[in-house]
């Protein structure tokens, strides 16, 4: 009678689902949060029209240049969402660098809402309908947006980038081919703004877009990476630690 409650008891603790380690759900946020940072690429043809010239006196729905700014807003909060979550994990690595991703995230975002608010001002311009006496500020707004587009999203990405790729390298949490693809791609994309800065190359051209494929192929590959498949199971912090216990195991073993 207790061999058939013992195995009863056996085969019920068997079928039990292995809870996920805190780390894993770390990884796994983490991931899905970088993977909607990527939710405003279509504002490139939703902002199409707020750029025309003659905008505010146009008509037509304003819907595509409202949704571009949720989406955007959407944008800015998973990217203060990606530092603060992996910050607990990579401060055990170096706390000024972990620090430093959370500021210039937080710097990042906020730069994206105060661009979002330039072009939803000239969305009630337009609403308000004040005629052609609002149409320099609407210009000066529309060109405001762009300036601080890319303070925000080509220049500080950068600089979270090659912390993030460093940090990453360092503690092994990934491989290290793709941290480095941060850490090479960060520079690139600042020699590509600063280029833009001084009217080298055109803000919208291939040499632009070049620029920004290696930080935007980190990003994804990396939300891609930790959702799929998580940090690495012995990140090099914790190797050491590890290798201690089974040194200590082995010597009580000893006789």
């Amino acid at each position: 009678m207790k061999s058939n409650q013992n195995s009863t008891t056996f085969t019920g603790a068997s079928t039990e689902r292995a809870p996920i380690s805190s780390l894993r759900k770390t990884s796994l946020v983490a991931g899905v949060l970088y993977l909607l940072t990527f939710v405003s690429i279509p504002t490139l043809a939703l902002y199409g029209a707020i750029h025309d010239t003659n905008y505010i006196l146009s008509s037509g729905p304003d819907t595509p240049a409202i949704i571009g700014g949720v989406l955007e807003i959407i944008v800015a909060l998973s990217g203060i969402g990606t530092a603060i979550v992996l910050f607990p994990v990579l401060k055990k690595y170096n706390e000024e660098a972990a620090l430093g991703l959370v500021a210039a995230r937080i710097l990042e975002s906020a730069t994206i809402f105060v661009g979002v608010s330039f072009l939803l001002s000239i969305v009630t311009l337009r609403q308000s309908g004040a005629g052609t006496d609002s149409l320099a500020t609407s210009h000066a707004l529309v060109s405001l947006y762009d300036r601080i587009f890319l303070l925000g999203q080509s220049f500080m990405p950068a600089i979270c980038d090659m912390l993030l790729g460093y940090l990453l390298y360092k503690s092994r949490l990934v491989p290290k081919a793709l941290s480095l693809i941060g850490i090479i791609g960060a520079p690139l994309l600042i020699a590509g703004y600063i280029a833009i800065l001084f009217g080298v190359i055109d803000r919208i051209s291939a040499m632009a877009a070049l620029a920004a494929v290696p930080v935007a192929l980190f990003e994804f590959s990396l939300g891609i990476w930790l959702v799929i498949k998580g940090f690495s199971s012995m990140p090099a912090a914790i190797a050491p630690v590890q290798n201690l216990f089974k040194l200590a195991a082995k010597a009580e073993l000893k006789p």
